[in-house]
């Protein structure tokens, strides 16, 4: 029997019908919409793509949403000056600096980017402030694709409280979050990572499983225990031909769309786990549009905090 699939792009339509009344009653109410700044660094395409879409996705929210434009010849100096720059600005609630930056900036630039970020404004939760509160589970902006994969589990009706939940991964954006967010939902955490031993029977004692390494199709059966929900997190563009035969066989509708475009979106679930799992989130259609809701999430309730404390 197939999973039953977890579907984002509907859990995502939902929070965006309950934002709409909250943006426009705090447009009337502080005489201007809630205002997000995102900063985009040199020329790579996928990220030209992912701020497209927020930017879309916030004008339609009836966000202000502005794009700041830097060269991948920029220093780190210049991209800290345009970040201190939205901090003081009285229109702007939310900041985001989209990753990844440009290597010439050196190893530390994001960690000094989400340190310059002023934590009321840090709308991807990546400030040592607002993560500190995570840990402590305080009241606090949170990365937004654990927060969106949270929303769809709980909107999804998949239970947490008691059950076994393992991460595979453990980067700052996605996998420590999400097994703080799950621990604060009464789950009990496994994180897992490049040296677990025996990683496919760790992840099979899960009752729910999320992936988030960025590795094309790799759960498979034997990382899943049956009727088990799997939340596929891993987002990955490939182009080799072997690659995708071997997850979607010629004659699949993502063949063909594979043969039309000369690459594909996948995520880290090889799609035979849905012969197992018992709900399953798709790549794409999953938690890509719940990322960029709960963006617009975030920047409303940095908005409601600052206009409430005087800020704006």
């Amino acid at each position: 029997m197939a999973a039953r699939v977890l579907d984002g792009t509907a859990v995502a339509n939902q929070i965006r019908a309950e934002l709409a009344p909250q943006v426009a009653a705090f447009t009337a109410r502080a005489g201007r919409p809630p205002g997000l700044g995102i900063v985009l660094v040199g020329d790579n395409a996928a990220s030209e793509i992912y701020v497209r879409s927020k930017l879309k996705s916030a004008g339609e929210a009836g966000l202000r949403a502005d794009l700041e434009r830097l060269p991948a010849s920029a220093s780190l100096d210049a991209l800290l000056a345009v970040v201190d720059r939205l901090n003081r600005s009285d229109a702007h609630d939310g900041i985001l600096v989209q990753s990844p930056l440009p290597d010439a900036m050196g190893p530390e630039a994001e960690r000094r980017v989400f340190d310059a970020v002023d934590p009321a404004k840090d709308v991807d939760g990546f400030h040592p402030i607002n993560v500190g509160r995570l840990v402590q589970n305080r009241d606090a902006l949170v990365a937004c694709t654990p927060s969106g994969v949270i929303e769809l589990l709980e909107r999804s009706h998949v239970t947490i409280a008691g059950a076994h939940a393992v991460v595979i991964g453990r980067s700052d954006i996605v996998g420590k979050p999400m097994a703080l967010l799950l621990l604060h939902r009464n789950a009990t955490v496994t994180i897992c990572h490049s040296r677990t031993k025996d990683l496919p029977a760790v992840a099979a004692s899960a009752d729910i499983l999320v992936s988030a390494i960025g590795r094309p199709g790799f759960v498979t059966k034997p990382f899943v225990k049956p009727g088990a929900a799997v939340v596929d997190v891993g987002i990955t563009s490939i182009a080799d031909r072997e690659t995708v035969a071997r997850m979607y066989p010629p004659g699949t509708k993502r063949w063909e769309t594979y043969q039309k475009r000369g690459a594909l979106t996948v995520g880290d679930v090889h799609p035979e786990v849905a012969e197992v799992a018992g709900a399953l989130s798709p790549v794409p259609g999953g938690v890509g549009p719940l990322t960029i809701v709960m963006l617009l999430k975030n920047t409303l309730a940095a908005a409601t905090l600052r206009v409430a404390g005087g800020g704006g």
